[in-house]
């Protein structure tokens, strides 16, 4: 049991960090006790990497202080913080599959007789300390004969025997199944009943509610709220998530029919990633998707667009049925997605502005029958002023504009397709006010032309205020959907929160 009367082992005050054109923490305050699980929760795009890697020394904070048992520390890189204390494990488990489990407990302080590596005591002392997690292996063998659950736990042993006082752990379940989570959590709390201070970072709030003593919300770089676990609800944290208040948002609801349904998938779905949905869009509709991180919005979006091939079930266009193996046969079909990540998945950063624009448009076309020059002039300088992009030169590498303007510039790559269907996963994330408010009315522009439109946002507020329907997801599947005036931001939280309070 920890007490907020216990002086923290780490304390963050006024953390900030800007990149160009963004503000990603904006003054953020944290406090680490001893013995306490604190969860950190928010969205993609909340500031939970960037607190941590500043934390960590991954990062090069521009405001604020750390203290750790009292003293400032000024962490250099990951090393440094290790050495200081402060140890982290990633979901992805940052070990050496092709080495024995004492070979990778030991890494860079391997026990030594006569010079000579001793294999003998390093086996030994891994064994003595695995067994204080519980863990009873052969620690000669491969890392990589073990499950992910046991190499996490390895990970751990290692992170905790190099720091000691604070250990991170960010998405250390997400690859687990529920056996091995009840393995992981048997660790956690050996952990936090030695005093250890655990940073816990995850996507699954019935982990949180189940393993976690406090919880710090982030949104928008920002802490929303630290809070006792015991003194809320799930409803309450996602409302903090998502920053919006329980209450119906007013909007005026778009009057009119709906065209013809444009697309069906019926039966459609990945096994182990999402499962089968059944889901029509019409022609002149915006369907949104809400949901929490990792409910499957991003899966859904992929597999409609075919970034992600289904194996199950069948698509239908205007009543036909139709194959989308992959994006080239989602192009043919005049189907757009612009991705969640548009500097990973999206803009190609060291290309033109230009180039980005038409890059969707000349792989329809093949790329042996290259675009007039006149053509890629017109259509790039059409949607510059279409979609006011501010930039100083159609030439200059779409990297050097900002998050809002690298967007429309996406936006304007699909839109020079002339898309029936456009899918938008998070379309204004990371972009300022301005640029967040001209994509909406455009969205809403697209909708009255008759485009059918899918569009995935953790922003409650945008699907309140440009949906026609919004389909409900959690834990990967379809749980509900909401027409008309059913649409608020109270009953999209309710709908999220509903099975997992009633479990």
């Amino acid at each position: 049991m920890t007490s907020n009367s216990v002086e923290p082992v780490l304390r963050a005050t006024g953390i900030s960090k800007f990149f160009p054109g963004a503000i990603a923490l904006d003054e953020v305050d944290i406090n680490l006790h001893p013995g306490e699980v604190h969860a950190l929760l928010g969205e993609n795009g909340a500031g939970k990497s960037t607190l941590i890697k500043c934390l960590t020394g991954v990062y090069r904070r521009d405001g604020g202080s750390i203290f750790l048992a009292g003293e400032e520390i000024n962490p250099r890189d990951t090393l440094h913080s290790q050495s200081l204390g402060i140890g982290t494990v990633y979901q992805e488990v940052n070990l050496l599959a092709n080495l024995t489990v004492a070979e990778n407990l030991f890494l860079g302080r391997q026990p030594t007789r006569f010079g000579l590596i001793d294999h003998k005591r390093m086996r030994r002392e891994t064994d003595e300390i695995l067994l204080g997690y519980g863990l009873e292996i052969d620690s000669s063998q491969l890392l990589s004969t073990y499950s992910v659950a046991v190499q996490q736990v390895v990970a751990i042993a290692r992170a905790v025997e190099l720091s000691g006082k604070v250990l991170i752990l960010d998405e250390p379940t997400a690859s687990l199944d529920r056996d091995e989570v009840n393995l992981l959590f048997a660790v956690i709390r050996e952990l936090k009943a030695r005093g250890l201070a655990i940073v816990f970072i995850t996507h699954f709030l019935d982990q949180v509610f189940e393993i976690s003593d406090r919880a710090t919300i982030m949104r928008n770089g920002r802490v929303i709220e630290t809070c006792r676990i015991a003194d809320v609800t799930q409803t309450d944290v996602i409302t903090m998530m998502l920053g919006r208040q329980l209450e119906a948002v007013t909007r005026e609801r778009v009057h009119g029919t709906a065209g013809d349904v444009l697309v069906e998938f019926k039966g459609y779905g990945k096994r182990t990633v999402i499962e089968p949905f059944d889901l029509e869009i019409r022609e002149g509709e915006v369907v949104g998707l809400a949901g929490l991180l990792g409910s499957g919005r991003t899966e859904t979006s992929n597999l409609a667009f075919g970034a992600m091939a289904a194996d199950q079930g069948e698509v239908r266009l205007r009543g036909e049925q139709v194959r989308i193996g992959n994006p080239r046969e989602a192009i043919a079909l005049k189907f757009a997605l612009c991705p969640e990540d548009r500097k990973t998945d999206g803009i190609v950063g060291d290309l033109s502005v230009r180039e980005n624009i038409i890059l969707a448009l000349q792989a329809r076309s093949g790329w042996l029958r290259t675009l007039k020059r006149a053509q890629v002039q017109q259509l790039a300088e059409h949607y510059v002023r279409a979609l006011d992009i501010r930039l100083a030169s159609l030439d200059m590498p779409i990297r050097l504009l900002s998050g809002g303007n690298q967007q429309k510039v996406l936006l304007a790559r699909w839109l020079a397709t002339e898309p029936d269907f456009l899918i938008l996963d998070e379309p204004t994330r990371g972009i300022d006010v301005g640029a967040h408010a001209e994509i909406i009315s455009l969205i809403e522009e697209l909708r009255k032309r008759g485009m059918a439109l899918l569009v995935a946002s953790s922003e409650m507020e945008e699907l309140v205020a440009y949906s026609t329907r919004v389909v409900v997801l959690r834990e990967r599947k379809q749980i509900g959907e909401l027409h008309g005036a059913e649409i608020t931001a109270d009953n999209i939280v309710r709908a999220i929160a509903a099975e997992e309070e009633a479990a």
